[in-house]
């Protein structure tokens, strides 16, 4: 290797490494920690602490200033401690124990003051059971209803009213405003949390609702324009039965009664048949009008309310699908037999959309369009190769393959979609020419050979 090409190596290397390092420091892409299962349980962590916390600032408040007998502290610290966790699972059950808990403290300390063995102590309420319930109507605001919260809250001031303005006491430090004044914002604060959330709940299974309907209402959709493409294949058919049931007595020399009886019946029975079937076309067109004038197809040039198409027109599909700008060869193999309708017509809507699709999202690919006749069915195959610009927005809803699926579902046929390995995209589907069941039904082949 010459001096000239080890340089060139390096550099090379140099490169390639220093854009390495752009792609994995200069980005600002997202990468979140994982969801901790220790994370679900932090409120309650916090909880217990701030039990723990009142009960301890009970303890060392009201036997000290307040005169309250270490026994009874101990007994009002620990009810207060508990109602701040028994909120977390029973929070209309944990406001009553806070409360009754304020009031037998509060008893006790009003005969302290008016004993004079508790001067200038803050009265009604203490810090701790102010903090313990607090705490109480935080999480019953949260959990309860609105009139609920309301209600408790309306019980507390009254208490504490009575207590503080008609029972009242001497020479203490009055809570009962500033008690008041916090337990109304909180009460508020935690209302409006719980409507917030259950808004959010409420919009996400409206969100919910609404797009499982919109599924329901596009398969809905799809199968009616299905049936309505079907309807001129069916009553082509039941027009051809009765012009033949009309004119096969002409074609027998004298023919019996009964034979000119069972003709007529048929060739009735037809058009009756015939009538109802423009009734339902009728239901469908009303209940899912089309516009008055709808453009011709992009990848077809057909027009709306041209004849349903067939696989005899396949090479006019190619050629409109190449003029659209894209490169489509087409790979024919079996013997061409004759088709049911149905099946011809499920056959073209399906190469027909699948084109369609690589055309909307894969820019600059290649298709290739593949078609085996089997004795009992036709497997058609759409690969793509893989895009080589961006994929731009398209506006349509993106239900082509719900149609596919249901075309082939309709014929007792499967239909594969999916990328490929290489970046591309396939749609397979095997459509068979019988009934699921019928006498020498064949399954769908599982190579991939003629």
């Amino acid at each position: 290797m010459t001096e000239t090409g080890g340089r060139q190596v390096v550099v090379g290397r140099v490169l390639r490494w220093l854009r390495v390092l752009r792609e994995d420091l200069w980005t600002l892409r997202a990468d979140p920690l994982p969801p901790s299962v220790w994370l679900r349980w932090l409120p309650h962590g916090v909880l217990c602490m701030v039990a723990f916390g009142v009960t301890i600032g009970a303890v060392a408040e009201l036997p000290g200033s307040g005169g309250v007998g270490l026994t009874l502290a101990f007994v009002i610290g620990l009810a207060q401690g508990a109602a701040v966790v028994f909120a977390l699972w029973r929070p209309v059950a944990a406001w009553g124990l806070s409360t009754m808990t304020m009031v037998v403290g509060a008893i006790e300390v009003r005969r302290q003051l008016l004993a004079g063995g508790a001067h200038g102590f803050t009265w009604p309420w203490t810090t701790a059971g102010l903090i313990a319930h607090l705490t109480v109507l935080l999480l019953l605001a949260l959990r309860v209803p609105t009139r609920v919260a309301l209600e408790a809250l309306a019980v507390t001031l009254l208490l504490t009213y009575l207590i503080e303005g008609v029972l009242g006491a001497a020479d203490f430090q009055p809570t009962g405003i500033l008690a008041a004044t916090l337990f109304a914002v909180v009460v508020v604060l935690g209302t409006a949390l719980r409507g917030r959330r259950e808004a959010s709940r409420a919009l996400v299974e409206q969100t919910t609702l609404t797009a499982e309907e919109r599924a329901r209402r596009t398969l809905l959709e799809e199968r009616s324009r299905i049936a309505r493409e079907l309807h001129d294949v069916v009553a082509h058919h039941m027009s051809v039965i009765s012009i033949q049931a009309q004119v096969a007595p002409h074609l027998v020399e004298n023919p019996s009664e009964e034979l000119r009886e069972n003709l007529d019946g048929i060739r009735q029975n037809a058009l009756e048949a015939l009538t109802e079937l423009r009734r339902v076309l009728g239901v469908l067109r009303a209940e899912h009008p089309e516009p008055p004038e709808q453009p011709a197809d992009l990848a077809t040039g057909t027009a709306p309310h041209a004849p349903q198409p067939t696989l005899d027109r396949l090479d006019a599909l190619v050629e409109n699908t190449r003029a659209a700008g894209l490169a489509v060869e087409v790979d024919v193999r079996g013997a061409r037999r004759p088709l049911p309708p149905g099946v011809d017509l499920s056959a073209y809507r399906i190469v027909q959309e699948a084109l369609s699709n690589v055309l909307r999202h894969a820019p600059g690919a290649t298709a290739s369009v593949a078609l085996v006749h089997y004795m009992h069915g036709v497997d058609v195959r759409i690969v793509n190769s893989r895009p080589t610009r961006s994929v731009p927005s398209s506006p349509g809803a993106g239900h082509g393959l719900l149609g596919m699926r249901e075309r082939a579902a309709m014929l007792g046929g499967t239909l594969r979609a999916g990328p490929r390995p290489d970046g591309g995209y396939e749609v397979a589907a095997y459509l068979p020419t019988a009934p699921p069941g019928a006498p020498g039904q064949f399954t769908e082949p599982k190579d991939d050979t003629a």
